[in-house]
């Protein structure tokens, strides 16, 4: 399965990208990725990954084309960005800090970064330009749709979204080591704007989730009382 994103900003500037949801480490790419994409260079203090049997960082090197494409580029940029999944078609008007977000989530969330991978399942049904409600909404609903099959197939549950709150935390030592990673080839450019949004729409689970929760309670409560079980 893959997803295609065409970004065009105007009649001489169009990049088309094409996502491999389900993909390996590349070797091959290594060989002239740039030193930011070296997996010992501001790693993850959370990082699995042994520098013995990976010299760069999964999800850098899967970036770094994207990067590159729009370093330099000012995030008051209009694009018209177009994407098309197994299911539908995207179209939208955006800031390109926008279209870079959901573009740079995709790719990150499907890397063979160990720690973001648990995000694929949210990249799996793909909803660009996601917003913050959205993007909680399908968090906790995914969460707790996999300790519903956890209660059924007799292993641990947790209800209470603890878990959820520390693979957030997780991700958030990610964002702030990968905001390092890329800060200086990234300079006051859309890219760092892009990533800035990914990151806060992560930490919002990690710091306030129960006002989270308070936000998204009318959208699932509105329904009227529950049916009798019996």
């Amino acid at each position: 399965m893959a997803i295609d994103y065409r970004i065009t900003l105007d009649d001489q500037h169009e990049f088309h990208y094409r996502i491999q949801l389900e993909r390996g480490y590349d070797e091959r790419a290594t060989a002239e990725a740039p030193r930011w994409t070296r997996l010992e260079h501001q790693q993850c203090s959370n990082c699995p990954l042994s520098r013995d049997q990976f010299s760069h960082c999964p999800a850098a090197l899967d970036l770094q084309r994207v990067i590159e494409d729009f370093r330099g580029l000012a995030a008051v940029h209009k694009a018209q960005v177009w994407i098309r999944t197994r299911e539908r078609e995207y179209s939208k008007l955006v800031g390109l800090d926008e279209g870079l977000r959901s573009l740079l989530g995709l790719i990150m969330a499907t890397s063979a970064c160990p720690v973001l991978a648990r995000l694929k399942p949210m990249a799996q049904q793909h909803l660009p330009f996601a917003s913050n409600q959205e993007f909680v909404l399908r968090s906790i609903s995914l969460y707790l749709a996999r300790q519903y099959f956890n209660m059924r197939e007799g292993r641990h549950v947790d209800w209470e979204l603890r878990g959820l709150v520390r693979l957030f935390q997780q991700l958030q030592l990610v964002n702030q080591a990968f905001w390092q990673r890329i800060h200086e080839t990234c300079s006051a450019d859309a890219n760092l704007k892009a990533f800035l949004a990914f990151f806060s729409m992560a930490t919002s689970l990690t710091y306030s989730l129960e006002t989270q929760l308070q936000k998204i309670r009318p959208l699932v409560m509105s329904a009227g009382e529950e049916l009798d079980s019996d």
